[in-house]
C-alpha cells in the first residue's frame, strides 16, 4: 500500500462520519480520498472536510462508493444493510475494511464473513483503547472470580441508538463468558420482567438505558455477598472511537487477509 493509507469514509455526514473525517485529517499516516452519503442526502456535493469542521480537503461527498477515488481501505460505521453493500465493493476491489457497525442479525453476520473471506478486516464493537483494555480486564477478572460472583453488565447511550444491548455491552458479556469458559448465548439474561424467580447461578444479566445525548457508558459488575468489583468505562466524546478506528486502519494496512479486532490492533491478545 501507499505510504499514507488512502481511506474512504462511508456515511461521512453523520455524527460518526464527521468524527472519522476529522480523525483522518489529524493523522500523519492516512489521507482521505473518498466520502459517501446515501442517495438524496442534502450533503452530497459538499466538501467532506469543511462539513466535518476542518479545512477543505477537496473530497466531495458522493452518493455511490463506486464514484470514489482509488483507495486502500474503507471505514464503515453505518448500518448492517449498507455495510453489506460496502463489503461487496471492498471484496471486489481487493481492499481492506474497518467496520464499526453493530446490530447485525445472525444471517447478516454470516453473509458479511462470507463476503469478506479474502479481505483484511478489523471489526470491533468499540474502537476506544480504554474499552478494549476493559474487555481484557473483564475476561481476566472472570477467570479468577468464577461463578462465586454474580455478573451484571450495564450500558447507557443516547436516545438515537437503535440496537440494544449495545455492541460493546455484548462484547463485555462475551469477554466475561470467555473468562468463565462458557458461551454467552447460554447464560445471558437480556431482560427481566414480572416474577422472574431467584437469580440462576452463572447467569450474566444486562440492563440498558437510552436517553439524551449520552455518548456511551459501560459497566461490568462482579457481585458477591461481601464485596462488589466494578470495571467502568465512560466516553465523553465520540472522537475517541474515531481515533481508534483510524489507528486500526493504519495497523490493518500492513496485514494480510484475515478477521481482526481491536485486541489484535493493540496487541492485547499476544
Amino acid at each position: 500500500m501507499s505510504e499514507h493509507a488512502r481511506i474512504i469514509i462511508v456515511g461521512a455526514s453523520g455524527r460518526m462520519g464527521r468524527m472519522l473525517v476529522r480523525a483522518v485529517a489529524e493523522s500523519s499516516s492516512a489521507v482521505l480520498v473518498g466520502a459517501t452519503e446515501r442517495a438524496g442526502s442534502e450533503f452530497v456535493g459538499r466538501d467532506a472536510g469543511e462539513l466535518a469542521g476542518v479545512d477543505r480537503c477537496g473530497v466531495a461527498i458522493v452518493d455511490q462508493i463506486q464514484a470514489c477515488a482509488e483507495a486502500d481501505l474503507v471505514i464503515d460505521f453505518t448500518a448492517p444493510v449498507a455495510t453489506l453493500a460496502h463489503a461487496a465493493f471492498v471484496a471486489e476491489k481487493g481492499m481492506a475494511i474497518v467496520i464499526g457497525t453493530t446490530g447485525f442479525s445472525a444471517e447478516q453476520s454470516q453473509q458479511l464473513h462470507e463476503t469478506l473471506s479474502n479481505s483484511p478486516v478489523v471489526m470491533a464493537a468499540n474502537y476506544s483503547v480504554g474499552v478494549n483494555l476493559a474487555l481484557n480486564l473483564i475476561e481476566k477478572s472472570a477467570q479468577i472470580l468464577g461463578n462465586d460472583y454474580d455478573a451484571e453488565i450495564y450500558e447507557a447511550h443516547h436516545k438515537h441508538k437503535v440496537d440494544a444491548p449495545s455492541g460493546t455491552a455484548l462484547a463485555m458479556g462475551k469477554s466475561l463468558a470467555s473468562g468463565r469458559g462458557v458461551n454467552l448465548d447460554d447464560v445471558a439474561v437480556l431482560s427481566r420482567e414480572g416474577i422472574t424467580g431467584a437469580r440462576e447461578s452463572g447467569s450474566i444479566g444486562f440492563s440498558v438505558v437510552r436517553g439524551g445525548n449520552i455518548v456511551g457508558e459501560h459497566q461490568a459488575m462482579f457481585i458477591a455477598d461481601e464485596e462488589r468489583i466494578e470495571i467502568n468505562h465512560i466516553a465523553s466524546d465520540r472522537m475517541v472511537f474515531a481515533r481508534g478506528a483510524v489507528r486500526a486502519a493504519g495497523w490493518l494496512s500492513d496485514q494480510n487477509k484475515g478477521w481482526y479486532d481491536m485486541q489484535n490492533v493493540l496487541g492485547l491478545n499476544e
